[in-house]
């Protein structure tokens, strides 16, 4: 039996008529994606602003005194002055404050001898908040050394002067690089969960046996499962990209046009993951949770969205080379924080046809147009 275009277009209609008397399908595609981009772009943020750190001044002096001034002018510090260890001690195992920072009797001495020293401790119990105190509480150090040089007129014309830059992602916000991955795990969520429950509602209603009866080639009946949930997957993703964009004023400094062809790439290998998986279940609830241990899950753990995927022990890092999402989260960070970088684009495009085709040949193979 020969492909008919006009076959196609006639079972596209008629999936588009069940998904828009199907009120679910709305919620999933157009309401539950808003909801998650706001929770990740309001409620997750890896920035860390005002840390609440202990202060002891053992002893008054000048050199302490001048350092304190430079604490109490970080934006990122929030001092907590006490008179002894045991009170800093006690609001730290409160988790009232992130640190120590002691400065000791003989700073003065320590500083006139060029052997100036301070000691502290930070909670182990946040890792991330611990690095951020400690990063911060240099910083404050460096510029406390550099402002006592400049005024004792030592050294200020140093000799290696370094000056630091952030690329991209400039003011260093957190939210900047988290709502492209969410933007992926919400082109996820369309693709696998809708999907996966196609075919799996077909036969659980019956109407598959109608649909069997009519002179439907395999190619046919795939493309009408494809085409709808493609357009939807669509405009979820203009509406994010509008949201994230207009609203949440994320920087997008790459090509529109590459943002719709790689998105198309990448949400035509999710809808055939989540084709594949309601072609071989037969059932709604199963498809939809294997989708979900399959496609979405893997999405948010090891597509680097959050965690480091360098940080990942060697044998988790070689899985996710077979994680789709690991390279549309590459793909939407470039082209959002750093442009059309074309060698970036072209690596994790061919990784995603090579998806895409396999995928297409399984699902071909798989779906049979028979009742047994």
């Amino acid at each position: 039996m020969m492909f008919s275009l006009s076959r196609t277009l006639t079972l596209c209609k008629k999936e588009m008529k069940q998904i828009i008397r199907d009120p679910s399908s709305w919620i999933m595609s157009i309401i539950i994606p808003l909801i998650l981009l706001f929770l990740f772009g309001y409620g997750i943020s890896l920035d860390s602003n005002k840390i609440r750190v202990g202060v002891l001044v053992e002893q008054k002096s000048q050199p302490a005194h001048d350092f304190v001034q430079v604490l109490n002018g970080s934006p990122y510090i929030e001092p907590i002055y006490l008179d002894n260890r045991s009170a800093l001690s006690a609001k730290l195992n409160a988790g009232e404050i992130r640190g120590m920072l002691i400065i000791p009797v003989n700073f003065a001495q320590q500083v006139q001898n060029r052997q100036a020293a301070i000691q502290l401790i930070t909670d182990g119990s946040e890792p991330n908040t611990a690095n951020f105190v400690q990063g911060y509480l240099t910083g404050v150090w460096q510029i406390w050394l550099q402002q006592r040089s400049q005024q004792q007129l030592m050294n200020s014309q140093p000799m290696i002067d370094m000056t630091s830059h952030v690329w991209f992602n400039s003011a260093a916000i957190s939210k900047n690089f988290i709502l492209p991955g969410a933007i992926t795990i919400i082109m996820t969520i369309i693709g696998s969960i809708l999907t996966s429950l196609v075919v799996a509602r077909e036969w659980e209603r019956g109407t598959m046996e109608a649909l069997l009866s009519t002179p439907m080639t395999k190619l046919e009946f795939l493309l009408s499962k494809l085409i709808p949930y493609y357009l939807i997957g669509l405009i979820a993703l203009i509406i994010c990209f509008i949201v994230t964009v207009g609203i949440m004023h994320v920087p997008f400094r790459g090509s529109f046009t590459l943002l719709l062809l790689l998105s198309s790439l990448f949400l035509l290998v999710i809808l055939q993951l989540g084709l594949l998986i309601s072609t071989l279940t037969r059932n709604q609830f199963n498809a939809a949770m294997i989708a979900l241990n399959a496609a979405y899950l893997p999405a948010v753990m090891l597509s680097g969205f959050v965690f480091e995927i360098n940080s990942m022990p060697a044998i988790i890092q070689l899985v996710t080379y077979i994680i789709p999402a690991r390279y549309y989260v590459n793909i939407l960070q470039t082209l959002f924080l750093a442009g059309d970088i074309f060698s970036v684009m072209l690596i994790n495009a061919g990784f995603l046809l090579m998806c895409l085709l396999l995928l297409f040949v399984v699902i071909f193979k798989k779906t049979r147009m028979q009742l047994d």
